[in-house]
């Protein structure tokens, strides 16, 4: 059996065991109280959502804040098993199918958990969550959790700002998300989310039995503050902004107006577009987004500006000029015959009526397309007639240094890099095994129709390198990040990009855009006291009537804006685009619309080319 000692230290250790039998049988059997205080109160870990940044314009006006919004969350283990919910609908105004569905989850999907909050019922209005707070003790396992929601001082920028969704599977999974979490879904609110949405916080407190807060768990030494989102300075002129979606109600298309010096971004209007506060989250949200999403007529949705490919028509005549007078096929001074059209071999293409021979100024001005077929041709045809492949990939090199044929590298999601036409692209379209393809097949380059393709972005940034007489900086909506706490900015820098052409090509380039708007096509754009560069642009549309094209920059010498329109079926540029382009260069330069222009902007706004 045992030895003495041995039998000392089972004897010592019943006793001990005994005594914590006997202790623990006391304090939950006998004495009730710390029974009634572990089933009176539980410890809840509270999420702190972080207020979202605000966006501002370049001029400190707001575009975006925050307005409080009410959720209610539950905890499926922390329910009674029976619960009035009768007057649980009679005080949020539901019904009981929709109680029963949101409380029969799918436990098994790893976004549900019974032991953890998650929303019951979201964007529930102050005034009726006070109704419901006053009956808080009747309904164990509620808890009301304060969120924000994006809203509008205004109607503007809808494509340009974006807006906000509830996390989806794959956000959760991949971007740290909680279920119930909101996040930007499209522009600005997505580009820059990481920055707007701050950093949730949390905090632990005690409850009682019927979900009251009785006080902060272990004096809050656990808690952590939330961080709040970044407030973000744009370029955006709101001001700007708002005019031009009034010049574009009835049309569809697009226009972007940018700093040439800076590559800052001011106006960027797609339509048709819709009230960015539709789309706030409210309660209607759902059946909005869906009209918006089935309006497949006019693709409100659709950002043209950015994601819209168009032939840029005779606007691309300058950069092809540069181009050629830098390859050394051309010179400004060559004078070309135009007898209204032009003809290779059997074949005419159609030219309009002008004054003839021209130099390359009087082309611009006019825009004679015979005038720059040859100029097509010839640059194509720079090793010969029998090697159009080496021409092509030469102006190819040049589009690309224009940033064409690839995106420009906006902050903004979803740019579409356009369609640069590449002689890899003739092989496989001209597969002829007895002849191959000729400057002659693809003449229609010359005047910007074919298969080249432009977004309205790409465009007035070429009307920001001729500004700029070679150079231009990567266009951008993001000016500045204000410190928090404080009204101190970040400014932000950006790359610039230069393009391989002489400036002494640009002189007679400019000068013949100068014409355009002085004497020529583009006529309608002239604005009093204002020294405008343009070049009109009729694109051929195989599906309906002509768009409507046009880009300039002004002051000629100082140029404070450069701007692209394009009016989809529209017809001329030279009718629609260039007043439309006249009125935005006088509303920024000048800040008003002057008497003089009254009618153009009357004409303007009642065109409607939506049927």
């Amino acid at each position: 059996m045992f030895n003495t000692k041995q039998q000392s230290i089972l004897i010592l250790f019943v006793l001990a065991f005994s005594a914590l039998i006997i202790k623990a049988a006391q304090l939950q059997v006998i004495d009730k109280s710390y029974q009634t205080q572990a089933n009176r109160t539980t410890v809840v870990k509270k999420k702190i959502y972080p207020t979202r940044g605000l966006i501002y314009d370049r001029n400190g006006k707001l575009l975006v804040q925050n307005n409080p919004i009410y959720n209610l969350d539950v905890t499926y283990n922390a329910l009674p098993e029976q619960f009035d919910t009768a007057k649980l609908c009679q005080l949020l105004e539901i019904d009981q199918t929709f109680v029963r569905k949101q409380l029969q989850k799918n436990w098994r999907d790893k976004r549900y958990s019974k032991s953890v909050p998650f929303t019951f019922l979201s964007k529930v209005s102050p005034q009726k969550m006070g109704r419901f707070l006053e009956h808080l003790h009747d309904f164990r396992g509620f808890a009301p959790t304060i969120r924000n929601i994006r809203t509008y001082p205004h109607t503007s920028a809808s494509h340009l700002l974006g807006f906000m969704g509830e996390a989806d599977q794959n956000d959760i999974d991949n971007g740290g998300f909680d279920l119930g979490d909101y996040l930007g879904k499209t522009g600005i609110e997505l580009q820059f989310d990481s920055l707007l949405r701050g950093v949730k916080g949390q905090e632990f407190v005690l409850k009682d039995n019927v979900g009251r807060e009785i006080s902060e768990y272990q004096g809050g030494k656990n808690d952590v503050a939330p961080v709040a989102g970044q407030d973000l300075v744009t370029t955006l002129d709101l001001e700007l902004q708002s005019y031009l979606e009034e010049l574009m109600v009835g049309k569809k298309g697009s226009i972007v107006a940018l700093e040439p010096k800076t590559g800052e971004i001011l106006a960027m209007v797609s339509a048709p577009s819709y009230d960015p506060n539709a789309l706030n989250i409210d309660a209607d949200r759902g059946e909005v987004f869906q009209s918006l999403l089935n309006d497949t007529l006019n693709k409100p949705f659709l950002d043209r500006s950015l994601n819209a490919k168009y032939p840029p028509g005779s606007i691309f005549k300058p950069i092809l000029s540069l181009i050629a007078m830098q390859e050394g096929v051309w010179e400004s001074k060559r004078f070309i015959r135009c007898p209204g059209y032009y003809q290779y071999r059997t074949f005419k293409y159609g030219c309009h009526e002008h004054p003839s021979p021209l130099s390359m100024k009087a082309a611009i001005q006019t825009s004679c397309n015979s005038y720059f077929f040859q100029m097509l041709r010839d640059l194509v045809e720079k090793e010969g007639w029998n090697n159009p492949e080496i021409g092509l990939t030469i102006l190819n090199d040049h589009l690309n240094d224009f940033g064409l044929g690839r995106p420009l590298g906006i902050d903004l999601p979803g740019e579409r890099k356009g369609f640069i036409p590449t002689p890899a692209f003739y092989n496989k379209l001209y597969n002829d095994r007895y002849s191959s393809w000729k400057s002659t097949y693809i003449m229609s380059i010359g005047i910007g129709q074919g298969e080249l393709e432009l977004t309205t972005l790409q465009i007035a940034n070429l009307a920001a390198i001729l500004a700029n007489r070679g150079f231009y900086r990567t266009p951008h909506v993001l000016k500045a990040l204000i410190e928090p706490g404080t009204s101190l900015t970040n400014q932000l820098a950006y790359q610039t990009h230069t393009v391989d052409i002489d400036k002494v090509h640009f002189e007679p380039v400019i000068e013949g855009m100068r014409r355009t708007i002085e004497y020529g096509t583009g006529g309608f754009a002239k604005v009093p006291g204002i020294v405008a560069c343009g070049k009109t642009g009729t694109a051929q549309n195989p599906f309906g009537e002509d768009h409507s094209v046009f880009f300039a920059f002004a002051p000629i010498d100082d140029p404070q804006i450069a701007v692209a329109v394009f009016v989809e079926n529209a017809g001329f540029g030279a009718t629609v685009a260039a007043p439309m382009t006249g009125l935005i260069l006088e509303k920024y330069l000048k800040g008003a619309i002057s008497p003089y222009m009254k009618n153009t902007e009357r004409r303007v706004k009642q065109m409607n080319f939506i049927n």
